[in-house]
């Protein structure tokens, strides 16, 4: 078999892919999208919302006749009943989403951010992160000595020299992570592993 052969054989085996048929909503299928989607992310209510209503305005693309109104209806009483029945909590959700950013070394104003960013409330937000404290008197130094150790910056660098040569850049990665200028040199300037080490303990 020649090239031109197998380039033919090749492009007979990748026959174009059929678009994907949307179907048209419903409120059982609008239940079913929302459970599927909860079996396998957390969510708070208006993230699971936003989710619904995407879905919703594709099929509604596709399918003219699809009332929207009716549908952000299903979708209202969805979020109640799962509500009600403990599917969703934004308390919990923002309590789960803040530790796994701490453990992750985010700062906690990024942690804040971004559970605002799913539309959990400014009160329960604070609420997480001010909790976050009966284990971590310092959640913004336990998330910081964490991003360090992870990206080995600062005393973590084994060449001084390097170390002294990407002060900067390890200061300015520090600060677009979201941290306070004063913990950014705590961290980046601390004279060794041991120091910081200290600070994790007394941190617990």
């Amino acid at each position: 078999m020649n090239k031109n052969d197998e380039e033919i054989d090749g492009a007979k085996a990748r026959k174009p892919r059929k678009p994907k048929v949307v179907r048209k909503m419903t409120e059982n299928r609008l239940a079913n999208i929302a459970l599927h989607y909860l079996e396998r992310y957390s969510s708070s209510e208006q993230n699971l919302r936003q989710v619904l209503e995407r879905r919703v305005m594709k099929a509604a693309h596709a399918h003219p006749e699809t009332d929207i109104d009716e549908a952000k209806g299903w979708i209202d009483a969805l979020i109640v009943r799962y509500v009600e029945v403990g599917l969703l909590n934004d308390g919990a959700y923002a309590e789960a989403k803040t530790r796994s950013g701490l453990e992750r070394g985010e700062a906690p104003r990024v942690i804040a951010m971004k559970l605002a960013q799913k539309g959990v409330s400014k009160e329960i937000s604070d609420a997480a992160l001010e909790n976050l404290s009966e284990d971590f008197p310092n959640p913004e130094l336990r998330a910081a000595l964490t991003l360090v150790r992870k990206k080995r910056i600062g005393p973590y660098r084994i060449d001084e020299e390097k170390r002294k040569e990407m002060r900067e850049k390890d200061l300015a990665k520090m600060a677009r992570a979201g941290f306070s200028y004063d913990m950014t040199k705590r961290m980046i300037d601390a004279e060794n592993i041991e120091e910081l080490e200290l600070d994790i303990e007394n941190s617990r």
